[in-house]
């Protein structure tokens, strides 16, 4: 169904993901309750600066990682600076700190997610693409909606740093799914997954044939006249 690239692609997502399911409901209320200057205003402005950031880096990033062969640190990179961010959380002591967490998340975000929407796509099998981006959407949104459940009952349970704790320890997890990918791309060469490669190898067979086949007329062509003349 998927071939290994693939698979780790969203293996890596799933705990990325899950991890942060486990923040989003309760990181409104630890900037409230739990950081000096915050209040619910500040918590939104901070959601609007991680989203600022990732808008201005992911286009301009996009269309330069499109022209590199090693994407994979990329998206390593991306991601291991967002596994840092709930530990900034938990270190938090002004709410300027939590604005700083949410650059870091933009700017590793931005450069993670064009670059996974890239090796992904490159992956796709012809004729299976829709049902393939299903599975994706499908499994990261039941580990997203388990731990937004969870999350705030996680949080009540074991408080608000082991909560964080768990969420960068997953997208840790993440991030060695991705180094795992990235050693295996270096043995056998990076988005040679899918039917990419082979439909690569069946347009150059079929312009062979074809050139050849028709060397091939012109020469019966060229001995029949010559017979008849």
């Amino acid at each position: 169904m998927m071939n290994r690239t693939m698979k780790l692609l969203l293996l890596s997502d799933i705990f990325v993901l899950t991890g942060f399911g486990l923040i989003q409901p309760i990181l409104a209320i630890y900037i409230d309750g739990g950081v000096a200057g915050g209040t619910m205003l500040s918590a939104g402005l901070a959601s609007a600066l991680f989203l600022f950031t990732k808008s201005m880096v992911q286009l301009p990033f996009g269309h330069y990682v499109d022209k590199q062969p090693g994407k994979t640190k990329w998206l390593i990179l991306g991601t291991f600076l967002m596994a840092g961010v709930p530990i900034i959380y938990i270190s938090a002591n002004s709410i300027y700190h939590i604005y700083l967490a949410e650059i870091i998340y933009g700017l590793g975000s931005g450069l993670a997610y064009p670059t996974w929407l890239g090796l992904w796509s490159a992956n796709l099998d012809r004729g299976r693409e829709s049902f393939q981006w299903s599975v994706y959407s499908t499994s990261t949104g039941l580990g997203t909606a388990a731990t937004g459940a969870g999350g705030a009952a996680v949080a009540s349970v074991v408080g608000f740093d082991a909560t964080f704790i768990m969420a960068g320890l997953l997208c840790m997890l993440g991030c060695l799914a991705l180094i795992y990918m990235g050693r295996r791309s270096a043995m056998i060469g990076e988005n040679m997954g899918g039917d990419a490669p082979f439909r690569r190898f069946r347009m150059v067979f079929a312009l062979h044939s074809r050139r050849s086949l028709d060397c091939a007329s012109r020469l019966r062509l060229t001995i029949l006249n010559r017979i008849l003349n």
